[in-house]
């Protein structure tokens, strides 16, 4: 059994610490000091030489030689520290808000469905096959753990008060000067089948495909199907119903969705679509035709409008933790992070 690139490094690696020989873990202890201070929190050079070292495999795997993105990552470490520096502070208020229950239960459902998509029956078996591989789940589960916190953090103190906190003229008056982004875009209703490759052969899983797709055509119910077949968790609960979407935001999901759903007929089942981390099988439920009418929909009102202030909102809290915080950096990097770390405060007092 093997973990595919898909499933595990596109989407942990940038989460997840690397492992070190003994010699280079020594090395580390010897040279080690404080970079910089935050609040109670330390961040040492080691765990600036550990980002760094993510941060350079990952450019490698965009094709970069070593070389070069050694040289990009070095010309970039005031960026790279700033970024720990955000990252601790948010650590710290996911701390204190109390977020870890909440991120433990992600975590958990995250394991259960890398056990589910490969096949297990319990996380012990699954832990064994990562470690099988040279993946350590404790590191895994650390990098999430890290990554969901200050989402959370960001989404509880930023997204969520924003969302809610506009007043009902607010509301109107932004879609009054905004009605062309409230017309009604063709939507169409969709039941998936969703095959991983995680674990399989990867030509076995077409196969199947076009297998699974002749059933449905010679007569059999899409819904009994998908709960027969599907690897998505939660398909006894969904019966492979997974909404209406228009084709802006199917192509926000994957813009290979659009063409083939395009060019499907209503009740049809579309040819089995390929993607980085398997096969979907799409069928048209139903369709619902575009309208240029303007339609005040409060839910996607409040979406539109905070989405349009969010990313000034995130700066300005992160502004915010940086002005409360007790933050000390090491005279020997101050001055390739501070211009960084407070951009955004320069800018203000401009």
């Amino acid at each position: 059994m093997k973990f595919s690139a898909s499933v595990i490094f596109a989407s942990l690696l940038v989460f997840a610490g690397v492992s070190h020989s003994n010699a280079q873990e020594s090395e580390i202890r010897v040279i080690d000091e404080v970079v910089a201070v935050v609040n109670d929190g330390v961040i040492t050079l080691s765990r600036v030489k550990r980002e760094k070292e993510l941060a350079i495999n990952s450019l490698v795997e965009d094709g970069k030689s070593r070389e070069e993105a050694t040289k990009i990552v070095e010309e970039n470490q005031g960026e790279i520290i700033a970024s720990i520096i955000n990252e601790e502070l948010l650590l710290q208020k996911g701390k204190e808000i109390g977020v870890a229950t909440d991120v433990d239960s992600q975590i958990n459902q995250r394991f259960l469905q890398l056990m589910r998509q490969q096949n297990l029956k319990t996380i012990e078996t699954l832990y064994r096959e990562m470690e099988k591989q040279g993946i350590n789940p404790e590191t895994i589960r650390e990098g999430w753990r890290k990554q969901i916190t200050q989402d959370l953090v960001l989404q509880r103190e930023v997204d969520g008060k924003t969302y809610w906190g506009w007043s009902a003229r607010e509301l109107r008056e932004y879609f009054e000067k905004n009605k062309q982004k409230f017309t009604k875009p063709e939507k169409v209703q969709l039941q998936e089948i969703f095959l991983a490759f995680a674990g399989r052969d990867e030509n076995t899983v077409r196969q199947k495909a076009k297998e699974i797709v002749a059933r449905i055509k010679a007569g059999e119910d899409f819904a009994t199907v998908a709960m027969e077949v599907s690897d998505r968790p939660d398909v006894r609960q969904t019966r492979g119903d997974v909404g209406k979407f228009s084709y802006a935001e199917l192509g926000d999901i994957n813009k290979s969705f659009v063409e083939p759903l395009q060019a499907t007929k209503t009740g049809d089942i579309a040819e089995p679509i390929e993607t980085v981390e398997g096969i979907e099988i799409f069928k048209i439920v139903s369709r619902e035709e575009a309208s240029q009418d303007s339609v005040f929909e409060e839910t996607e009102v409040r979406r539109a409008i905070t989405l349009d202030v969010l990313p000034a909102k995130r700066k300005g809290y992160m502004v915010t933790l940086r002005e409360e915080a007790y933050i000390k950096i090491n005279d020997s990097y101050r001055p390739i992070v501070a211009p960084v770390l407070f951009a955004e405060e320069r800018r203000n007092a401009k």
